[in-house]
């Protein structure tokens, strides 16, 4: 892990408010499927003014800690918020300071124990501290980068 500067971001995707332990629970987990959801083929191909082809996972509105409830939006980047398309919604993230995981190997293996990795950086007090404001997964071809604010 390392502190990195991230540039603001525009997603525009589909969200759903969750926790750790429903996703923990298959019979209350509801991110397998949106990520079911935005990884039909052409999910994105009609939201104009795409940045590039990776998908991005925003996490935000925390109620508290990795423990609390939090809202997961997963989509694609985008220069300007277009006229949305039915029931999808635009996220603003914020450029700031950002403990920078790279997950890389199986997934979703690999970025599961990265963010078991984070938690346990949280519940040992460990330094520069999350903040639980906004997070940024990055899909991408190599595997994912985790910008966790701080």
């Amino acid at each position: 892990m390392n502190v990195t500067e991230r540039a603001e971001l525009v997603v525009v995707g589909f969200a759903v408010r969750t926790t750790n332990a429903d996703e923990m629970d298959p019979a209350r987990a509801r991110l397998p499927a949106l990520w079911q959801r935005v990884g039909a083929p052409g999910a994105f191909a009609h939201v104009p003014g795409r940045v590039d082809e990776n998908l991005y996972a925003v996490l935000t509105d925390y109620e508290s800690d990795h423990h609390g409830a939090y809202t997961q939006i997963v989509g694609t980047g985008v220069r300007t918020v277009p006229r949305l398309p039915e029931s999808m919604v635009a996220v603003r993230v914020p450029a700031g300071q950002s403990l920078k995981l790279e997950a890389r190997g199986p997934m979703p293996q690999t970025l599961v124990e990265a963010w078991q990795q984070l938690w346990k950086h949280s519940e040992s007090g460990g330094t520069p501290a999350r903040v639980f404001t906004t997070d940024l997964e990055v899909h991408h071809r190599d595997g994912v980068d985790l910008y966790i604010a701080i």
